[in-house]
């Protein structure tokens, strides 16, 4: 099982320089109080709620406006959302390691399944743009259960793609999401430190390494321990 954002490619950077340029179109807008709700870095009340984390981007960017204004015009919010849209992609990468931890992956004949929060057509978009949909054995996106990763709805999805299988790996960047949800299901939890909740403090993993060079090297050496076993 493998996370998507800040795993696999730079979500909380692309995001960072989205919310740079949103800036002066706030201020041509005059959006002072979205601007203040930006700078002071509010949105991280947002990061434990179950609801916003299975939304569409529209949807998202509606309910973080309305924490804001009590009205919010459809144009203002389109605009917006075209700007958004347009300036994260732009800015949307791969890591380095991504694509060789993906194929070597591969190649020992590992079953691949994302398991990833946000909306469909958010993280399908994402998938299509950096060109890894196809490493995948199958693909959980909260916006298609309705369950956030806060809950374990989709990691037991994800085991039960392949009940026979009894050697699971859970890769992510979160340790209250990604780890806790792998360890609800049985998996040996590695936790890529980077992106956004990179210094947060790892109470579910079983392994914190900085890369995901390093978290290949951990599953093959778990996988030659069981081998041999």
């Amino acid at each position: 099982m493998v996370d998507l954002d800040d795993t696999l490619c730079n979500t909380w950077e692309a995001g960072k320089y989205t919310i740079i340029r949103l800036f002066p179109h706030l201020l041509r807008k005059r959006k002072f109080k979205a601007l203040f709700y930006i700078l002071t870095a509010r949105y991280r009340e947002l990061e434990q709620s179950r609801e916003l984390l299975v939304l569409d981007l529209d949807k998202l960017l509606q309910r973080i406006m309305e924490r804001v204004y009590s009205r919010v015009k459809r144009e203002d919010l389109e605009e917006m959302l075209e700007l958004v849209d347009r300036t994260f992609f732009s800015n949307l990468k791969l890591f380095p390691d991504a694509k060789y931890f993906l194929e070597e992956l591969k190649k020992i004949n590992a079953k691949l399944v994302l398991v990833t929060d946000s909306s469909t057509y958010w993280q399908r978009k994402k998938l299509e743009y950096l060109g890894i949909k196809d490493y995948f054995d199958g693909i959980i996106i909260s916006g298609e259960t309705g369950h956030s990763k806060l809950d374990p709805h989709n990691f037991l999805l994800a085991r039960r793609m392949f009940p026979n299988e009894d050697e699971v790996y859970m890769v992510g960047d979160r340790d209250d999401t990604d780890m806790k949800g792998g360890k609800a299901v049985g998996a040996i939890t590695i936790l890529v430190k980077r992106g956004y909740f990179k210094g947060k403090r790892a109470k579910y993993a079983d392994y914190v390494v900085k890369d995901l060079i390093e978290a290949l090297e951990v599953i093959k050496r778990e996988h030659e321990k069981r081998d041999k076993a």
